[in-house]
């Protein structure tokens, strides 16, 4: 479990948010470090969002950072057989919108990636695929490039809005929430 007070999905986004937020704040590369000595300002950040009294900024923003970065994978940094790749998946079907949306069609939830992550990451959440690509790791959400985490987080809250599971906890069944409950609405 990410953290006690977070006991539903549209907590555990905004949890993970707020830790990208105290990566940036703080310049610092790597989220278990920023949990470890800014804890009281990720929980501030995340109370904050909970309540409205703080918004995460539009995803234009991440667009353009997407637009104004160097042109490389995401996953790995390769320059060769770049792809615009879908983060949720554009075949996602929950519902009949889904074909259409503009939250999981267009930009906002696309970046650049090599053909063979592309590929490699097929269907799967953001999150199941980090989680394969660092099997050893327990924090393997660590390493997601913010600005991906960023978009896949705004994209899929939307995702669970529409799907009415944003108040749901522990979506997966393993009676303990965690990032990979995130994804599940994919399956």
């Amino acid at each position: 479990m990410p953290d006690r007070d977070v006991k539903t999905i549209q907590d555990l986004l905004y949890y993970q948010y707020a830790k990208i937020i105290a990566r940036r704040a703080f310049g610092m590369s790597d989220g278990k470090a920023a949990k470890g000595k800014h804890y009281g300002f990720i929980k501030e950040t995340f109370r904050d969002l909970k309540k409205g009294e703080k918004s995460w900024s539009e995803i234009t923003r991440e667009d353009w950072q997407l637009v104004e970065a160097e042109k490389k994978c995401i996953y790995c940094g390769s320059t060769q057989n770049l792809h615009k790749e879908h983060i949720v998946p554009k075949s996602i079907r929950i519902k009949p919108e889904c074909e259409t949306c503009e939250h999981v069609q267009e930009i906002h939830n696309q970046i650049w990636a090599c053909e063979s992550c592309n590929s490699s990451k097929g269907t799967k959440g953001l999150y199941e695929f980090y989680q394969a690509k660092y099997p050893h790791e327990k924090k393997f959400f660590d390493f997601i490039p913010p600005l991906l985490e960023k978009k896949y987080l705004k994209t899929i809250y939307n995702c669970h809005q529409c799907t009415g599971t944003l108040e749901k906890a522990d979506i997966d069944g393993d009676s303990e929430i965690s990032v990979l409950d995130i994804d599940h609405i994919l399956h």
